[in-house]
């Protein structure tokens, strides 16, 4: 019998690594493509407004669940008084997390962008272990912090510096992280589920939003963008629009079935391919020894991490038990 049950538990192990992989790799099919499309609508097309393109893609997260639900395909709770309470502060971090990221995409080259998002993934490792309870092993963090490194090498050497565009990449490293990590810690409440916390958090936002870019006049400029008649941008424009919908979903899926820093850290793995293609999508990226050579150390290391991850039994993860100072391994 026991037998039975030790075959049993090998067939679940199999299949949740199946889940965690195959959730890993839609996440970061779906990060590199919006990436690269909104790098296209934003800086190729030069459209005016990232604002504008993130209510695009929020209405479009709306529209899908809402129509899903009323076919009957998924369900989520209604909204009732206490939603607000159990989301928070999930839809002000996503609202931020949207904004910052399309504004870092515009302003600086995606090998840049690429290299100065890998500073989430040491904000989401303190971040877990902080507010979740978990601390990384050494080799994870030293993996981390050699990604960070090649960062700032990188950034050291940027002929392309940008006091806009730097702080807007690091302001979305702090959302993302705060994203990630208050994510698992309501998925894991189950209160609302993945499709209840993907509509809320767009439908909170949506208006705060449209009020932001009103009043900046990024809707007027929008409005009087002279290629909207143009059907291959308009094809791009609406594919970023789903894409981000999409997006929402493999982040909720990735982080459901794995860690929120694993999450952070696959969406900076697929980097690897848009780091190299930055060189050439967009036209904005000036080449340096040094800033090429901190971007590949940057590479590697994110390489590093991924082995060691996916390796790693459960134990190399340690939930800390505050209230009772013992240190479980899980």
């Amino acid at each position: 019998m026991s037998g039975y049950n030790a075959q049993e538990e090998a067939e679940a192990d199999r299949v949740l690594m199946v889940k965690k992989i195959l959730s890993a790799a839609f996440y970061a099919l779906a990060s590199f493509m919006i990436t690269v499309v909104n790098k296209t609508v934003l800086t190729s097309y030069a459209f005016p407004s990232y604002q504008v393109l993130g209510l695009g893609q929020m209405l479009a997260t709306i529209l899908v669940l809402w129509f899903s639900r009323y076919m009957k395909m998924l369900q989520f709770p209604p909204l009732d008084s206490s939603v607000a309470r159990r989301i928070w502060p999930l839809p002000l971090i996503y609202m931020g997390n949207m904004a910052t990221g399309l504004g870092g995409t515009k302003e600086l080259s995606l090998p840049m962008f690429t290299a100065l998002r890998r500073f989430s993934i040491l904000m989401t490792m303190i971040g877990e272990r902080f507010v979740l309870g978990i601390r990384a092993s050494w080799p994870v963090q030293a993996s981390v912090l050699a990604m960070v490194g090649g960062a700032l090498l990188a950034a050291a050497d940027d002929v392309t510096f940008s006091w806009t565009g730097y702080t807007l990449v690091l302001l979305n490293d702090g959302f993302t992280a705060a994203n990630g990590v208050y994510m698992k810690k309501k998925l894991d409440s189950k209160e609302l589920g993945k499709y209840g916390l993907m509509f809320y958090n767009a439908l909170f936002m949506i208006v705060p939003a449209t009020i932001v870019a009103w009043c900046t006049g990024d809707l007027e400029s929008s409005a009087a963008y002279p290629h909207w008649s143009d059907m291959l941008f308009l094809a791009q424009f609406l594919m970023s629009c789903v894409m981000g919908f999409v997006l929402s979903y493999s982040v909720m899926l990735c982080t459901q079935y794995n860690s929120a820093l694993t999450t952070t850290i696959i969406g900076c793995l697929k980097n690897i391919l848009v780091t190299y293609l930055g060189m050439i999508i967009g036209g904005d990226y000036v080449y340096s020894w040094l800033n090429f050579v901190g971007l590949n150390i940057s590479v590697l290391a994110s390489l590093g991490y991924t082995y060691v991850t996916f390796k790693r039994k459960p134990a190399n993860y340690i939930l800390l038990n505050e209230q009772s100072n013992k240190i479980d391994t899980v």
